[in-house]
């Protein structure tokens, strides 16, 4: 049996090549190999950086389906379903938008694959595939055990991607994470884990622990990072503000190997934090005692914001970029508020009346960066405007280069080495993606519904 696993892209402009500066290693798709038995021969094949071969013969085809990426996979299910070659779809969309993703697959994976794609390989084997499979509870990782050679050929960022742990325990309202997790974390087994990064790490400098919240369980995170340290890597993740107030805690991810670490402090205003149910950023002194305690361990980081929110005005990008520069973050993101279907924003705006494209992923007028809602207090085009010229102020070339004489930023020799190529990467796309189409441009085919 043959089984071909597909990674969409976004889309692109007619004729013209995907945008290509972060491209890393797709971790579901090594996950979705490695879950396949092995008799089943995998190809393996990336839409944004190669031609699809839609006539090379196969038996199944297998695709993970982002909300950004849903027209782009229709479409590439369309091509194959159209060659008579059945396609399977899984992934965060198809959770949140089953009914919609049904139209244009033969079956579903509705949730997470460890405990039942090898029943699904199983049943289309018996020409028994049924429409939809759907995991009960959160599996066990044990045993899981990424297939990195799918990767072969391929050109992604040197960076070894790893995951220790899935889900979050936090209900951020705007995030689909906590929509399809349910609140809930799952973690792999330590010393599978410890393997795996001595693996990657024979191949690569840095490690991403790909984690929605590498710190969100404090008593397993302490054991984590304790482990790690005999090991000696140097890794980056994503994380809550608590880790920069438990100076255990900070002092191990730190003597672990931690390079740099995301945070998501969203907004400087308390009411904006209110409304999207994270105001535990503001605990025990807010932001400026948390980065007090981070500095003082030479925590580099990745700071995300987001505007949108009701208490958000023109102002507030200014505010918030001067913030940035003032504490010289690493690096920064200023992106606008998404709502994706399924979350508790999403639904609040749709009571509202205030969603432009109710499913603005398959709306043709919708393009990248475009904002999809009513915002209150600005029009949707100052709040897109705002967002770039936030992204073009804090990637500034002098804004750069003060940044990179901050003592922090230059503590790490890896780190500051890759300073001034990592602020050039986000430096080019200040702007590079607004309004990129969601879907091949050029695309001539029709969404073939099954």
């Amino acid at each position: 049996m043959r089984l071909t696993i597909v990674h969409p892209c976004i889309g692109r402009r007619s004729n013209q090549p995907y945008i290509g500066t972060w491209q890393m290693e797709p971790l579901p798709a090594a996950t979705l190999a490695g879950l396949t038995p092995k008799e089943i021969d995998v190809k393996f094949y990336d839409d944004r950086m190669e031609q699809i071969p839609f006539d090379e013969p196969t038996d199944l085809v297998a695709i993970s389906v982002e909300t950004y990426t849903a027209r782009r996979s229709y479409e590439l299910a369309s091509e194959y379903r159209r060659r008579g070659v059945p396609v399977i779809m899984g992934g965060f969309h198809a959770t949140l938008r089953l009914d919609e993703v049904a139209m244009y697959a033969d079956a579903l994976v509705i949730g997470e694959a460890e405990d039942i794609w090898e029943g699904v390989l199983d049943d289309f084997r018996h020409g028994r595939l049924e429409k939809t499979y759907r995991a009960l509870e959160r599996p066990s990782l044990r045993g899981l055990r990424p297939r990195r050679d799918i990767f072969r050929g391929k050109r992604y960022l040197p960076i070894g991607l790893v995951e220790a742990g899935r889900g979050c325990y936090f209900n951020c309202d705007f995030c689909a994470i906590q929509t399809v997790f349910n609140n809930t974390q799952n973690r792999r087994p330590l010393d599978e884990v410890l393997e795996e990064v001595i693996r990657v790490a024979a191949q690569r400098k840095l490690i991403f622990f790909v984690d929605d919240n590498v710190t969100a369980n404090t008593k397993e995170a302490k054991a984590f990072f304790k482990a790690l340290i005999p090991l000696g890597v140097r890794w980056v993740s994503q994380a809550s503000i608590n880790v920069a107030h438990d100076p255990e805690l900070l002092d191990l991810m730190v003597r672990s190997g931690c390079q740099a670490i995301l945070i998501g402090f969203e907004s400087l205003n308390p009411e904006n934090l209110k409304g999207m149910n994270k105001e535990f950023n503001t605990m025990r002194g807010g932001f400026e005692e948390a980065l007090k305690n981070l500095r003082r361990h030479r925590v580099r980081l990745y700071i995300t914001f987001v505007f949108g929110y009701d208490q958000d005005t023109p102002e507030s990008f200014t505010e918030t970029v001067a913030f940035a520069k003032r504490n010289a973050f690493y690096i920064a993101a200023f992106n606008h508020l998404t709502p994706f279907p399924g979350t508790p924003l999403y639904q609040r705006l749709e009571r509202e009346g205030r969603l432009l494209y109710p499913s603005w992923w398959l709306d043709k007028r919708y393009k990248y960066n475009m904002i999809p809602f009513k915002p209150k207090n600005m029009t949707p085009e100052q709040l897109q405007h705002g967002c770039v010229e936030a992204r073009r102020s804090f990637y500034t070339l002098p804004s750069i280069v003060r940044r990179s004489l901050d003592e922090v930023n230059r503590s790490s020799g890896l780190m500051f080495r890759n300073f001034f190529l990592i602020n050039g990467m986000f430096r080019k796309e200040v702007s590079l993606r607004d309004n990129y189409p969601l879907g091949d441009a050029s695309w001539q085919g029709t969404l073939l519904k099954a």
